[in-house]
Order: structure tokens, then sequence, then C-alpha cells
């Protein structure tokens, strides 16, 4: 079994041993504060009827944390070398699967592997549920945090993971806040988001030039029964967001140009109790769904399918 005390001068000795070195191009940076460790995983409340994700396990030394008390562990890293450090972390924990590959096959889409795993571990019993627990490599965090939490059958209950504090920021933001975006709507709209710690450089190898976060978010089953088509939510906020500082009435009529006038714009609005003049960056949670389920109805399948198609949403979450 490998060591897991992963402090820098471990990893260094251990990455030249190796003939390796961090990839900036898959956004490496590695977490050597093991408080830090400890507290990820004590926030992530493991138990053995947890499925775990964790992208960008790099050398291990949380994999074999949670596996110690996680029902099963499912690590992926795209780097090899990262993948083998991992395997030989938990050579001794049958209940952890190493995959070395991209956990996203497109930009809007699960890696199917990856997906068919979490499912397998998931069929042990009806009482598992997965869990988003990582130290997530900067590039790869929006769209697999976003494809999570719209995916309908993996009974996703956690995620706690470290990402930049800009991107956190932007998930908690509140309307008219600078960093207000189709995320903040999306993740507000679907769970529960707190922000557990906020971190220097210091505490990763290599030190990214900005802060980052230990992030908690908990899907609420009540707020997604709100939402009545999700790919179409996440699609339409999306397509909208594009414009954020357009008036609404303005980005509704000149995107889908072709479903009504402008007058027919306004008529729908006012339904709404929205302004024609208020800005994407503007509404709230409750003024984005109760526009996007009037939109559907008003546009029709054909437009709503091709909006979801143009952006990738076609059957996710299926």
């Amino acid at each position: 079994m490998a060591d897991f005390r992963q402090t820098l001068t471990y990893l260094r000795d251990l990455f030249e041993q190796r003939g390796i070195s961090p990839q900036h191009r898959y956004g490496q940076n590695f977490l050597i504060d093991l408080n830090l460790h400890a507290l990820i995983a004590r926030t992530a409340e493991l138990s053995p009827n947890d499925v775990i994700l964790e992208v960008g396990p790099g050398a291990g030394s949380l994999t074999a944390l949670m596996a110690k008390e996680a029902g099963a562990v499912v690590a992926v890293d795209i780097d090899p070398g990262m993948a083998e450090l991992t395997r030989e972390a938990v050579e001794d924990f049958p209940n952890v699967r190493v995959f070395n590959a991209d956990a996203l096959a497109g930009k809007h889409t699960l890696n199917p592997q990856v997906v068919d795993s979490l499912r397998a571990g998931l069929a042990v019993s009806p009482e598992r549920r997965l869990k988003l627990v990582a130290n997530l490599p900067f590039n790869a965090a929006t769209p697999l945090m976003s494809n999570l939490l719209v995916h309908q059958d993996l009974r996703l209950t956690r995620m706690v993971v470290t990402i930049q504090k800009e991107l956190a920021d932007r998930m908690l933001a509140e309307p008219q806040d600078s960093n207000y975006s189709a995320l903040s709507v999306l993740v507000q709209a679907l769970a529960d988001v707190e922000m557990i710690r906020v971190l220097p450089p210091k505490v990763f190898w290599p030190r990214p030039k900005v802060d980052s976060a230990v992030v908690l978010v908990v899907p609420r089953s009540e707020k997604r029964a709100l939402i009545q088509d999700l790919a179409w939510f996440h699609a339409a906020v999306r397509r909208i967001f594009l414009h954020r500082r357009k008036n609404l009435r303005g980005v509704l009529y000149s995107t889908w140009r072709e479903a009504w006038t402008k007058p027919e714009v306004d008529e729908l609005l006012e339904k709404l109790g929205l302004s024609g003049e208020i800005r994407a960056e503007a509404m709230n949670v409750e003024e984005w769904i109760s526009l996007t389920d009037a939109l559907k109805v008003r546009l029709g399948p054909e437009l709503v399918t091709k909006t979801e198609a143009e952006l990738g949403f076609v059957g996710e979450g299926s």
C-alpha cells in the first residue's frame, strides 16, 4: 500500500522517482495540506451507502482516505501517470475502480464508461447514493458539476469540491452581482450551496495564481420538482444569458424571431409580471423558472428541441 502522507516533499520525491511532473494542460494543482484532505472527507459525510466519484485523484491520497469509509469509489484521471499512482495508492481497496479517462465525453456529456461504473455501484442497493468528492481540475469543474446536477438517474446527494474561488463566487452569486451567471441560476435552482473554506495558493503544488475554495452543494428534490423540463430550463437559461446585459424583450424576440412578434413578446412578459426592460443578470431563480415554463409552451416542441440541440442538451440526463 502506498504512503498517503502526500505532502509537498512526498509528492516532489515521488514525481522525481517516476519522471513525471504536474501538467498545466490538465489543470493539475495538488492539495498538499493533509488537514484539508480530512476536512473534505468530513464534509462529504461518507458512509457505506455512498458511491463516490472523484475526478482528478492525482496521487490517490484523498481516494484512499475515502475508500476506508465509502461503499465504492470511482476515481477518474485523464493523466495516465496520475491514474497509475492512484491505482498503487488503493491497491488494498477492492471497492475502488480507477479509470485513465476524461470524465467528460464532450462539454455537455459525461463519459458513458464512467456513468456505467457509477450505475453499477448504485445498483448494489437501493440505499446507495452518489457523491462527487474531488479536488477538481480547474478546466473541468463547471461542465462536470453542471452535468451531474442535471443527470436524472444517478441519485446525486452531495458534491464536496475544491474549485477556483471565482467559480464558487459565481455559484453563490445573487441577481445584479457581477458574478451572477447561468451557472448561478442552474445550481441555485437545484441545490443548496455553501462555501466551506477559502484556500490560499500556498496549500497547493504547483501554486495557482488565484484563491480556491471548498464548496458544498446539496441537491434538493423539492427544488427540482419545481422545474417541469430540466434540459429545457438549462438550455434556455444559457441561451438567454448569452446576452445578459441586453433587455429581456429584445433577447427573446431576436433569439426566437420566427416564433413571434414584439407585441406577442410583450404580452407574454406582462402575464409573467416581468418588465421587458429587465436583464438576464437581474432575474431571480423563481422568475427564471416561470419564464422558461412559459417559453416552452409558447415556442412549441420544434423550437424547444432545436434550442436544446444547438446547446447540446437533447437527451441529457436520460
